[in-house]
């Protein structure tokens, strides 16, 4: 029996061909592929569904906001790990596991774009350290725990697993320094090339703020972070509320919390920063730099005192082998005592400057870890799906930070 029948009417020289129908499930798998094809390639090339999942952003992006980032804005990178579950990151839902092998992978390219990474954009990338997590524990970062408490509360424990470039976790932050800036926090302000940084209104900072014994007095949309006696409380106040906070009734002084002097390393490991050298870089979060931001073609001199800010970059991110014998730097078996840049790197920070996991600790984001650009907020919600806040939907990133 033919697989089709077909039957041929000559009208006014028209040919009409009937072919035997589609069944309905081949007619839903087509459509399915097309689909799943279809939001690939946009997912892909032209822009992704984010959420925002913690409040390193706030107050100018919130937890439960919903936006769409930019492929287009900075060109759009061509997978590196092609072999992987259509639509899903670095993780299988439900089931768990990887969604993705690494039998085959391809080198770093980006087609062109609208633009170049400029100050201040919000930009999603993948985390630099987050080519290690520990499985099984919310993908909690590996390095993160070994300078806690030591890689012995690791090995034998848990899962150690390894993600590549484009799989590794993606953040999304504020870029306060581009390539060839010069860096540096005082007393929790950031400076760019010897100037102040650019204040948003509704980033945050902790403040201790002092009272006449009684309540504070203020608004219940400031955020308090600790009561520490009957008549000293800790903040966390976005800039376009301090003013008020300073007015309130009973308010005698606010002060910004500084948790570090200058010049002085944390001695907690948890709280140790970039390049993580508490001989040769005596900073912490609140007192930092200055640094330089490695730019492409740039050559900078390796010693052993400063061989912590580009360990990553020479070993990790850009792909040399990389030794220290005897004070002696090798890299690609060759005593090296300079390098030149491949890449261009960023200095990424969260508005929410106390509450940030961000480049103070993990150091520069190389050029090939950048996914897109924060675009606008198409949805956002408070702590229920009902409470939705109507006033951020469909806003650009731009106009919400200010």
């Amino acid at each position: 029996m033919a697989l089709w029948s077909k039957t041929v009417t000559t009208t006014d020289k028209t040919t009409t061909v009937n072919k035997k129908k589609k069944p309905v499930w081949r007619e839903w798998l087509d459509a399915g592929v097309f689909a799943i094809v279809a939001a690939t390639l946009i997912r892909t090339f032209v822009f992704e569904a984010y959420t925002i999942p913690s409040g390193s952003m706030e107050g100018s992006l919130l937890i439960h906001d919903f936006l769409f980032v930019s492929k287009m804005a900075y060109g759009p990178r061509i997978p590196m790990t092609p072999l992987a579950v259509p639509l899903v990151h670095n993780e299988m839902p439900l089931i768990g596991g990887k969604s993705y092998s690494t039998a085959v992978q391809w080198g770093y390219h980006r087609l062109p774009g609208f633009g170049h990474i400029e100050r201040n954009d919000v930009v999603v990338f993948n985390g630099p350290d987050g080519d290690t997590a520990i499985a099984g524990q919310g993908e909690l970062n590996y390095y993160q725990v070994a300078r806690s408490y030591g890689r012995e509360a690791i090995t034998g424990r848990y899962q150690v697993i390894t993600h590549p470039v484009d799989k590794k976790e993606n953040l999304i932050k504020r870029c306060v320094g581009i390539s060839g800036d010069v860096i540096e926090v005082k007393d929790g302000i950031v400076y760019v090339n010897g100037q102040p940084g650019t204040v948003f209104p509704h980033s945050k900072l902790n403040y201790l703020v002092r009272t006449n014994g009684r309540t504070p007095g203020i608004e219940d949309n400031v955020e308090l972070v600790q009561t520490v006696n009957a008549g000293m409380y800790v903040y966390n106040i976005t800039n376009d509320q301090l003013d008020a906070v300073k007015k309130a009734p009973n308010v005698v002084s606010v002060e910004l919390v500084k948790r570090d002097a200058a010049g002085k390393a944390p001695q907690e490991p948890g709280e140790w920063v970039f390049p993580l050298d508490t001989a040769n870089f005596k900073w912490n979060r609140d007192n930092y730099g200055p640094i330089t931001i490695p730019k492409a073609g740039v050559t900078v001199s390796l010693t052993p005192q400063n061989i912590a800010l580009y360990r990553r970059i020479i070993g990790t991110y850009e792909g040399n082998k990389l030794d220290e014998q005897n004070g002696r730097i090798m890299i690609n078996g060759k005593e090296a005592t300079a390098y030149t840049f491949k890449m261009n790197y960023y200095w990424m920070m969260g508005d929410n400057r106390h509450n940030s996991l961000d480049s103070r600790y993990w150091g520069f984001v190389p050029d090939d870890h950048v996914v897109g650009k924060a675009s606008f907020v198409w949805f956002s919600y408070d702590e229920g799906i009902t409470s939705i806040r109507w006033k951020r939907l469909m806003h650009s990133i731009h106009s919400l930070e200010q």
